[in-house]
């Protein structure tokens, strides 16, 4: 329940799939602090330090979950299950923080819902003096279109990755560069292809002062922002033609299953032995693991071997996601 005064307008889940998907943000807060008060059994105090929030407004959030029917012999609200999803994926990962959204009817809406919830999770945690690093694809993209406009002071963003050699909306340098627009900050880019030629091509560049400075700068960013790329014919990386055909091929037989950062990895989050991942352009995994907060915004049915990688490999610190993702990465734990 908002405070008596408080004029602040909602922001609506995802305008544009209609009200049947939007989430009230404040329904999502009582639904999330009812869940850990009536089943996982925290205290109010407890559930204040979670949440970042007083006891008076834990306490007002519990009474509004029963005033509207959330809460009788079980939690009745939409959100309950993706607040159990997150329980689980917070303790099986050891992650410092979980948001799974509902599921949309269509796949192809998945990368919209999750961006909006990202953006929400992302400009939360930009404060003045921060430098941070970004990935690229199309549910960052999004992403970054929801994140409000605001200035900050002292933030840098920096782009983890080489760019393309041709235009893109989903190029790594126009994602680094329209965040860094919005909030004021510096940025940084990778002067160089995400994939070059050949190795040799490859070890050449990053032995460059310049790509030196600006990955040393990457691997020292306070909060990384990530998606996982899948592993299929029609996948970001054959569309804007990083990768051919006959490279998915060669990579799934490598056991490749997604990509973090441009670099391929299998189900336990192990970079694959194939030669595209030494020709890469980019902040390894094994740098993302030394970053404070990765923040990964991933989902759909062809994403989940890639994000379980990524989860297990223990490349992800905060993760958004939906609910049939969630269920189906904790599904995976157990085969």
């Amino acid at each position: 329940m908002m405070d008596e005064g408080d004029t602040r307008a909602l922001p609506d889940l995802a305008p544009a799939l209609g009200a049947n998907l939007a989430v009230d943000p404040e329904e999502q807060l009582a639904t999330r602090a009812a869940w850990l008060y009536f089943v996982a059994g925290l205290t109010q105090a407890q559930i204040g330090k979670k949440l970042g929030l007083n006891r008076t407004r834990v306490n007002r959030l519990l009474a509004q979950a029963r005033d509207q029917g959330l809460v009788q012999i079980n939690i009745t609200g939409r959100l309950a299950s993706c607040v159990e999803l997150e329980e689980k994926l917070e303790e099986c990962y050891s992650l410092e923080d979980a948001t799974v959204v509902p599921t949309p009817p269509s796949q192809e809406l998945i990368p919209q819902v999750i961006a909006t919830a990202a953006a929400a999770a992302l400009s939360a945690r930009l404060k003045d003096g921060m430098s941070v690093g970004v990935g690229w694809g199309r549910t960052l993209r999004l992403s970054i279109q929801s994140v409000p406009r605001r200035q900050l002071s002292r933030l840098s963003v920096v782009s983890l990755l080489g760019g393309l050699t041709r235009g893109s909306a989903m190029n790594p340098h126009e994602t680094a560069s329209h965040l860094a627009d919005l909030v004021g900050a510096q940025c940084y880019y990778v002067a160089a292809p995400a994939l070059t030629d050949t190795q040799s091509t490859r070890d050449l560049l990053m032995a460059q002062p310049m790509l030196h400075e600006i990955f040393e700068r990457g691997s020292k960013v306070d909060l990384a922002f990530l998606s996982v790329g899948e592993l299929t014919p029609t996948c970001t990386m054959t569309r804007v033609g990083l990768v051919s055909r006959a490279d998915v091929d060669s990579l799934t037989q490598a056991g490749a299953v997604g990509d973090i950062s441009a670099h391929w990895i299998d189900r336990e989050g192990r970079v694959v032995d194939h030669e595209l991942n030494k020709r890469v352009v980019a902040l390894s995994p094994e740098k993302l693991k030394q970053i404070p907060c990765v923040m990964i915004a991933s989902g759909g049915r062809t994403k989940v071997p890639g994000l379980r990688g990524v989860l297990k490999g223990g490349m992800c610190d905060v993760i958004i996601t939906d609910e049939q993702t969630a269920q189906s990465v904790l599904a995976m734990e157990e085969t």
